[in-house]
């Protein structure tokens, strides 16, 4: 397994170490509920540095951005970040990813952990621009600040005021290291990421920076197993759960980044005629009255036939109730109609929603 320059602290901080994206990754520290409480009511660390970082650069950059993703990447100034994805040319998504506009010739693309060497040799493939496609994964760090008191501590930290609308960032200097700070998230609070690279010992001297400027807000370590209990509270999609290969954008609700009228990208005819055609399936929002634990790949029935299947549960630690994403059959879909969950062999009713699932 590969290693984050973070991986001592981890240990000095007592998480507990597993196996993710090739990476040995804390997925708690003190307890999931404890973690994910911390970050909806004042701040928490998150060590990301498993994300990809792929550089594009070159004249044509924009040209390859646009014809690699499904966003429109022409509506990007410097200093903006985009939500986006690349998709097959089946319409099958190969990953969703952010943009960011560096210059007017430079984009960094932040791809998931476990894709980034299948997103770095797909590009690659379609490489018709002449652009420079640089993989430096290996080189960032990432350091993920999220929770209504984000702001004050990277202020603190980076001794200046920060004013950034979300889906953009800035570049500044901690002790001469350049570092992108950006607002993006994946909890649905307000939240800082930042990117930098440098040694393992100036790394570990951001995190513990982080911790004295986060001290007076009760800052504590946040591992992957809070990320993901909330980024389902929001309905944030997760690659290889909610969406992969399998599942093209439009039926994942990602439609709002599918721009159809952008001009050729790969993916667009069979996504024109998935569209043209109806889809068979969405993904929805379930919720559950009753006590149960809702996972990935149970079933979903309707009068006592298979109509879809789960692909992201969980206990809400916010509202605790059991909620969940699945993707059912088109006529099922509509918010506030009752379906069954088949969980350990008891139908479990669940309740069609609406996302987010909580307010933040």
């Amino acid at each position: 397994m590969k290693q984050t320059k973070f991986i001592d602290v981890h240990k000095k901080y007592g998480a507990k170490l597993v196996d993710f994206a090739g990476y040995e990754m804390p997925i708690q520290y003190s307890s999931i509920i404890a973690e994910h409480k911390a970050v909806r009511n004042s701040v928490g660390l998150f060590d990301v540095s498993h994300m990809g970082e792929i550089i594009i650069k070159g004249e044509k950059a924009l040209d390859f951005v646009q014809y690699i993703t499904i966003n429109d990447a022409s509506k990007l100034q410097i200093g903006k970040v985009q939500y986006s994805a690349m998709c097959y040319e089946d319409g099958g998504i190969v990953d969703d990813l952010l943009v960011y506009k560096i210059s007017d010739d430079k984009y960094l693309l932040v791809v998931n952990g476990s894709n980034k060497d299948k997103d770095f040799e797909w590009m690659k493939k379609n490489n018709q621009f002449g652009v420079e496609i640089i993989d430096e994964s290996d080189e960032y760090s990432l350091l993920a600040v999220q929770g209504p008191n984000s702001q004050k501590v990277v202020e603190k930290l980076i001794n200046q005021k920060i004013d950034l609308e979300y889906y953009n960032f800035f570049i500044t200097k901690i002790n001469d290291v350049e570092v992108i700070v950006s607002r993006t998230g994946y909890t649905g609070e307000l939240g800082f990421e930042l990117y930098f690279k440098g040694s393992k010992e100036f790394s570990e001297n951001i995190w513990e920076k982080i911790f004295e400027t986060g001290k007076e807000f009760d800052i504590i370590p946040t591992g992957l197993g809070c990320r993901d209990s909330l980024r389902l509270e929001m309905g944030y999609c997760l690659y290889g759960n909610d969406i992969d290969q399998s599942t093209n954008p439009l039926e994942a609700g990602l439609g709002w980044i599918t721009k159809l009228k952008k001009g050729n990208f790969i993916g667009r005819d069979a996504l024109e005629n998935i569209k043209a055609n109806g889809l068979k399936r969405k993904l929805v929002p379930i919720i559950f009255d009753e006590r149960a634990f809702p996972r990935k790949d149970y079933e979903i029935m309707n009068e006592g036939k298979v109509i879809g299947k789960i692909t992201s549960g969980t206990v809400s630690p916010s509202i605790e109730k059991p909620i969940a994403l699945a993707y059912l059959d088109i006529e099922f879909v509509e918010e506030g109609n009752f379906v069954e969950a088949n969980i350990r062999g008891k139908g479990v009713k669940a309740k069609i929603t609406k996302l987010p699932f909580i307010k933040t």
